[in-house]
């Protein structure tokens, strides 16, 4: 199954969203949820309204979202607190509120490490049974 990208990053005033590849597809919103939403909508409406579509749409795909440091930390501050965040990745508190404020972007390797770190999470927590 194909994916489609769909780059979130967050705006003077509101959330902005489009699909990687697929020129003409948009959303915003004034939070992450309506953006994603909003987006959502748009490749509907593109797919309804085009005849000819990239081949990226043609066939099955799944959508997958791809954040700026700082849009994902402000989605998900009521999930992970900052101490919760340096636990797992070996980040400083100091250098995660620098960029969940945008006041600083993390070089590459840090955003890969912040993205390690949260699969892993993830894979732990989908091998939990209660």
């Amino acid at each position: 199954m194909k994916k489609l990208k769909v780059i979130i990053e967050r705006g003077k005033d509101d959330y902005g969203a489009w699909i990687e590849n697929v020129s003409g597809v948009y959303g915003a919103g004034s939070t992450v949820e309506e953006a994603k939403k909003s987006v959502e909508d748009g490749l509907k409406l593109f797919i309804k309204h085009n005849k000819e579509l990239p081949s990226v749409l043609k066939g099955q795909y799944e959508l997958v979202y791809k954040f700026d440091a700082q849009s994902l930390f402000q989605f998900y501050k009521g999930i992970f607190t900052k101490a919760a965040i340096e636990r797992i990745t070996g980040i400083n508190q100091r250098q995660l509120q620098h960029y969940s404020s945008g006041l600083k972007k993390p070089r590459p390797n840090q955003a890969k490490k912040i993205e390690t770190s949260l699969h892993k999470l993830g894979a732990e927590l989908l091998s939990v049974e209660l």
